[in-house]
């Protein structure tokens, strides 16, 4: 059970440690570096023939470089003899396209699916997988995957850190329902769910709330990349009756000057996990995954 050696990549380094620390397994760190050219240089620091390796790589904001780290990487573990590759990708990129809108395009998800299949991962666990049009996990990927979620664990520190009483819990659209029920259950409270228009990569349109008058609000979501959908959400619940406006989210990317959007929209506070490196990562992944761990 568990696994014997946690190899954190370059974008997940403080995470890999944490996790290792709670197994109590030994902890290493890839070789990596650029070429004069651009390519990346990746080395395994250490042996392991025979051995089982979770190897922890979130792959956010340049998801590109540290999606081909993460290739060499697995194929190199696999060459040296590894018996096991667990592959740890809390943030997992590329989910968004998986249907084609226009003729053409690259379905990124299949792509990316069938990637971790030809590296040669036993099992993927990632956190808060971002699927659109997928009921399941298993209906994309052909590798067996543990889909982890933060929510609960988002919910109570906020409730804890904000002094809330049971706030109400919203989630933006209906792909966040999933995230706003786990998260109400878990402190005792009640959720909606609006509804999103989005007309571009950065614009969108939220409807739907209900009256929220003197009611403490926490709007989850999984992602947070340019802000855009949570400042809409905040911005309509003050404007129906929300006196205070908090946010939570498992990976905060926060790129396009997200924080200065959320803040500009009313949110009170925001907080995130540390599935991304963020300064608002107050809840850690790191008992989610080590016990995932354990369970392979």
């Amino acid at each position: 059970m568990g696994v014997d050696i946690v190899l954190g990549g370059s974008a997940s380094a403080y995470l890999a440690r944490k996790v290792a620390e709670r197994l109590g397994v030994e902890f290493a760190v890839l070789e990596t570096r650029k070429f004069p050219d651009g390519e990346t240089y990746v080395r395994v620091p250490i042996d392991v023939a025979g051995r089982k390796v979770a190897l922890v790589q979130s792959m956010y904001r340049t998801p590109n470089e540290y999606l081909a780290e993460f290739l060499l990487a697995s194929k190199t573990l696999k060459d040296l003899g590894a018996s096991e590759i667990i592959a740890v990708i809390p943030y997992l990129p590329y989910m968004r396209q998986d249907s084609r809108f226009k003729p053409g395009e690259a379905l990124s998800a299949k792509i990316v699916a069938e990637l971790m299949e030809w590296c040669e991962v036993s099992t993927l666990i990632t956190v808060d997988l971002h699927l659109h049009r997928f009921r399941s996990p298993s209906e994309l990927f052909r590798v067996r995957v543990r889909n982890l979620t933060a929510a609960g664990e988002l919910a109570k520190a906020a409730v804890e850190e904000f002094s809330l009483k049971p706030p109400l819990i919203v989630g933006p659209d209906e792909e966040a329902e999933q995230w706003a029920r786990i998260a109400a259950e878990a402190v005792n409270a009640e959720y909606i769910v609006l509804r999103k228009e989005r007309s571009s990569d950065e614009e969108v349109r939220v409807m739907g709330a209900a009256d929220v008058t003197g009611r403490d609000v926490l709007i989850i979501d999984d992602i947070v990349s340019t802000g855009g959908t949570l400042a809409e959400t905040a911005r309509l619940l003050k404007a129906v009756g929300a006196p205070r406006v908090y946010a939570a989210c498992t990976h905060a990317l926060l790129v396009s000057g997200a924080e200065a959007k959320l803040y500009a929209a009313g949110i009170d506070a925001f907080i995130a996990t540390d599935s991304v490196p963020n300064p608002y990562a107050i809840v850690s992944i790191a008992p989610l995954v080590a016990e995932a761990l354990r369970e392979v």
